[in-house]
């Protein structure tokens, strides 16, 4: 017999995010780049689900948390939050293909970081 799970909550989405942040950092310093790369793009998910969810914004596919990023990057006068969710979405996409080099991966890392931090303070 399957249990339905209760939805994710914003605090749970905040704490997710860390999680993941912490452990995208462990797998890039074990030179696991897919997973490190995956682990960075959950953060950056779950950081905009959680302050859209507090917001009552649409957070339900990666079309909607790019919206709103975009929302609250303009709500902010902040091109950081854009900045930031651009960056993540790179590391979404090497997920699958691999082909961030060194150089990409140095300067657009502490973008995405500071993109999970920088939304988790609005909430």
């Amino acid at each position: 017999m399957a249990t339905e799970r209760a939805p994710m909550l914003a605090g749970d989405h905040a704490a997710k995010a860390l999680e993941f942040l912490a452990q995208s950092d462990t797998e890039f310093a074990e030179g696991d780049r897919l997973q490190a790369s995956e682990k960075l793009w959950g953060a950056a998910a779950h950081a905009i689900m959680a302050v859209a969810q507090r917001r009552a914004w649409r957070h339900g596919s990666h079309r909607a948390l790019k919206e709103a990023a975009i929302k609250l990057s303009d709500e902010r006068d902040d091109i950081g939050i854009r900045r930031g969710f651009a960056a993540a979405e790179k590391f979404h996409s090497n997920f699958y293909h691999d082909h961030m080099g060194d150089f990409e991966l140095d300067i657009d890392r502490p973008k995405a970081h500071d993109f999970v931090h920088r939304v988790l303070a609005l909430l």
